[in-house]
């Protein structure tokens, strides 16, 4: 059996590129859908290799937060089987809702795509559909937003509760996740602007994380049988 050591090394690569694709794919590829509707009619279609490119990213990246869950099964399992499910189930959640939310960006470039080889007489209708496909896309990324809230939290709980990493980090990653749920998450829900200034502290806590397990691994422990 890979020892906890190794095995948190693994996490940390795995964490580290499932990062990376988590800020890739909103913030840089998918940049064509994010102005909505109808600016998207025309910029999607327009930008067609690159949001199916942001498709595919998205799901290896949700491939990764399953990899995740699964990587860390073992050792969450040694301390608590409660624990090593809730996080694979949440892992596996938010894939799902990673997959939802591609199937919008696929549908709102379908519609572009339509948009601009219609007719100049048949343009209008589009526009009315344009809107709530966009509106679709958007409340499918806010529920996205909460599984990946989730699996996020249940991850440094898991490493605070077994002190696999230095608790204050892993505290640091409690109140992260927490900031950038209630800055942004919330607030979409509760239909208030959001305040993206309160997810920025999550993005190096994410990093010294990953470095940390790249570098130490968990930490070695005896521990009592698994609850």
């Amino acid at each position: 059996m890979r020892s906890a050591r190794s095995t948190g090394r693994a996490l940390g690569v795995l964490l580290l590129l499932q990062l990376a694709a988590a800020l890739m794919v909103p913030f840089i590829l998918l940049r064509p859908l994010t102005a909505g509707s109808p600016d998207f009619l025309t910029a999607a279609a327009a930008h067609s290799f690159q949001i199916r490119t942001a498709v595919l990213l998205f799901f290896a990246g949700g491939a990764l937060t399953i990899s995740l869950g699964v990587t860390a099964f073992p050792v969450l399992r040694r301390h608590s089987n409660a624990w090593a499910l809730w996080f694979l189930i949440i892992c596996a959640v938010s894939f799902t809702l990673d997959a939802v939310h591609n199937a919008a960006v696929m549908s709102m470039l379908s519609l572009s795509q339509q948009y601009v080889e219609g007719g100049a007489s048949a343009l209008e209708p589009y526009r009315v559909v344009g809107a709530a496909v966009a509106s679709a896309r958007r409340w499918a990324h806010y529920s996205q937003l909460v599984a990946i809230g989730g699996w996020i939290f249940v991850f440094y709980a898991a490493l605070f509760r077994f002190a696999l990493i230095p608790r204050p980090l892993a505290a640091l990653g409690l109140v992260g996740i927490l900031l950038q749920f209630v800055g942004v998450t919330l607030l979409m829900y509760l239909g208030y602007s959001t305040v993206g200034q309160m997810a920025m502290p999550l993005l190096p806590i994410q990093i010294a994380t990953a470095v940390w397990l790249m570098v130490k691994g968990f930490r070695e422990q005896t521990l009592a049988p698994a609850t």
